[in-house]
Parts: C-alpha cells; structure tokens; sequence
C-alpha cells in the first residue's frame, strides 16, 4: 500500500523484542502500510519483564540499556507485537500522542489502544479490533517472486511437482517425538512417490538433533533436498517455487504464510495441540485453505489470504480519520 504521492509520510516505529515470529508480525503490517518505519528491539529490566502492563504506572517504559533506546522525536505511529511491548509503547503513547497499533492479544482492555490486531483464535471483539484469520506476516507476491528467482538453481535438480516441507518441533503446546518423525518421513516418502515430485525440505531449532537425523536418514535420493542451515535461508523461495507445501501444525505463522500463496497447504498434525490451536487449524480446514497431512497428493486451490493487507488497509483508515 503506497501512501498519496503528496502527503506527508508518518513516522513509524516498530516496538518488538525481537523475535523472528513476532517481528515479521510487526515489519510485515509496517511493509504493507507503506509507511517509512524504524524498528526498535527493546529488552525489559526487571521487575517489568515479569509483570503484566496493565499494572505499570502509567508512562512506565521499563526498558533496559541491553536494548534500542525510546526518546523523542517521538513517531506519528507506533506498531507494537508481543507482550514485552506493550508497556514501552503505551508510555511512548503517553509521552507523544501516537497512534498506537498493537498485533496479538494485549491482556488489557481493547480501549487502552488506537487499534488491535487480533487472530479470530484468540476471540477477542471490540470496535477498534481487527480479527484476522491467523498471524499477519511479510509474504508478498513480489518476495514469493524474488525469491523463487534467487533460489530456483538451488533446486533445479529435483523433479516436479515441488513438495515444500516446512518442519517445526516442540513447542509449549506441541511435541515432535521420534517416532512421528519417523511416521511423517514415511507419509512424505509416500507423497513423492506418488506424485512423482521432488521434496525440498527445511527444518527449525525447535526440530531437535535426533528427529533432524531420522529425517535426513529416511529422506534421500536424487528427489530430495534437504537445506543444511548454511547461506541464506531459502523458507520463502520454498514457498514460492513449490507446487504443494507440507508444514508442521506447531506454528500458526507458518501456517499463515504458506495460505498466502494460494497453494495446497497440507498441515502435519503433531501430539498435544491447545483450544486455540485447534481452533486455528479447524478454521483454515473449513474455508477450504489447508486439509490434514495423509500422504495423499491432494489438489485444490482457494483465493490467497492477505490478512495483512486487509490490517494496513484498516490501520490507513483510522489513523487518516482520526479526531
């Protein structure tokens, strides 16, 4: 989104504490609004790290020397994600006026922010709240485009249908265990076999050493790729080359992204899960997005989700009409 080629551009600061899954949320909404923006990545001392923000004083930034200072000139906007955020950017609201954009739920009131940006999972309602169908995110056509462009000779050798395979691991809510690893190799074996396709596969930290080795024990031959952490990391040429994405049910944002693309996304079902998370999965399952992971070369197609989009478009709208 290109602002009026003669308005004059907001400031924007983007306060997170700089994660990779929380500031992708942030930039992704900052990108798509088109504004200029400086990122800011703030570390809490203590005892704010450990208290909710709805109990700082107010004009508390709590923040520490270990991370990016808050001091004027204070920005037109602020976009902030995460819970470490939340009290650094309401005191830099109190001390400069800005509009003040929050992604994922705040754990306060919705009146105490300009504008939320919520998951439909997390069921939270209000005037100022945009419910949007999993985590927002950077994924463009033009970076899916760029980027199968930079990485196409990485995989040329692998046969067609591409097969992205985007693994995650354990996680609060989730667990990885050898033996389903060990099941899902077994499941990807058969999908390449069936389709005939090449397998480009990409895991996490959070994989683990020893489902990392079973993968690449079971997963060989002249079909598969396995990206070894080395260079820059291909997860977006990925997703932009394949013609099928497999992605582990850990990580809504992995998830979400891979549903921009309007390609099917198989999603690989792990142990435990939570009611958000299943709420999430069941959401995309039925708008006909994602279907469970059987091994089964599945085809369909559905409009790709730009949930970003629709927030910056919403962040515009207000902060213009603003009183």
């Amino acid at each position: 989104m290109t602002p009026h080629p003669n308005a004059v551009e907001p400031t924007v600061w983007v306060i997170t504490d700089g994660k990779i899954g929380i500031v992708n949320q942030a930039v992704g909404l900052a990108e798509a609004a088109g504004f200029p923006f400086t990122e800011k990545i703030i570390a809490l001392r203590k005892p704010w790290a450990w208290l909710p923000a709805n109990i700082w004083p107010s004009g508390t930034f709590g923040t520490s020397p270990q991370g990016d200072t808050l001091e004027p000139p204070w920005p037109d906007i602020i976009i902030s994600c995460g819970r470490q955020s939340v009290g650094p950017a309401r005191a830099v609201k109190a001390a400069s006026g800005a509009f003040h954009v929050h992604i994922q739920h705040p754990r306060m009131s919705v009146s105490s922010f300009d504008l939320l940006v919520v998951p439909e999972h997390d069921r939270l309602a209000g005037e100022n709240v945009v419910a949007t169908r999993g985590a927002i995110h950077r994924i463009t056509p033009i970076r899916l485009s760029e980027a199968a462009t930079q990485f196409a000779p990485m995989l040329a050798s692998l046969p067609r249908p591409l097969i992205a395979v985007l693994i995650g691991g354990g996680s609060k809510s989730h667990q990885l265990t050898p033996a389903l690893m060990e099941n899902i190799t077994a499941r990807l074996n058969t999908f390449a076999a069936e389709t005939g396709g090449g397998l480009a596969i990409t895991a996490s930290r959070r994989t683990g050493a020893e489902n990392e080795s079973i993968l690449r024990a079971r997963l060989t031959g002249d079909n598969v790729f396995v990206w070894d952490g080395v260079g820059d990391n291909p997860y977006f040429g990925f997703l932009g080359l394949a013609d099928h994405i497999v992605v582990t049910a850990d990580s809504v944002n992995m998830v979400s992204e891979a549903c921009r693309t309007g390609k099917p996304v198989h999603v690989i079902d792990l142990e435990g899960g939570s009611a958000k998370f299943n709420a999430f999965h069941q959401n995309f399952c039925d708008a006909g997005f994602t279907r469970p992971f059987t091994g089964r070369a599945d085809q369909w197609s559905y409009e790709p989700l730009d949930e970003t989009g629709r927030a910056a478009r919403e962040l515009h709208r207000r902060f213009e009409t603003r009183s």
